[in-house]
């Protein structure tokens, strides 16, 4: 089994989970380069926010988009659409991959923009 089917397997476990709980979901995908993080609806139907370092507002003043001051970056504008868009509480999708680094960077910084996990 290589890193990424395992990434996935635990991926899918944790996307069951959280459609029984029928909370809206923010999902992080990490790549080499940039990192996206959107908003769905409960069952997952629809994006309600998004927000990643490809976007101008979010690379401004950043001196790249594959380090923890983008992912925080990432998770403080995501958190304020999604607050906009009326959405409070969410479950965390950290898509298969380890809470560390880059995904917690964005986590704590959406909790602290006001985003309940």
């Amino acid at each position: 089994m290589n890193k990424n089917i395992a990434r996935l397997r635990r991926a899918k476990s944790t996307r069951s989970h959280i459609r029984n709980l029928g909370v809206a979901r923010l999902s992080v995908l990490r790549t080499g380069q940039h990192l996206y993080a959107q908003v769905f609806t409960a069952d997952g139907s629809k994006v309600l926010a998004a927000a990643n370092t490809t976007q101008a507002e979010v690379a401004e003043g950043l001196k790249n988009g594959k380090n923890a001051d983008a992912a925080a970056k990432v998770g403080k504008i995501v958190a304020e659409r999604a607050l906009a868009a009326g959405i409070e509480k969410v479950a965390f999708d950290r898509s298969g991959y380890r809470f560390h680094g880059r995904i917690k960077a964005l986590a704590d910084a959406a909790r602290e923009a006001g985003l309940q996990f």
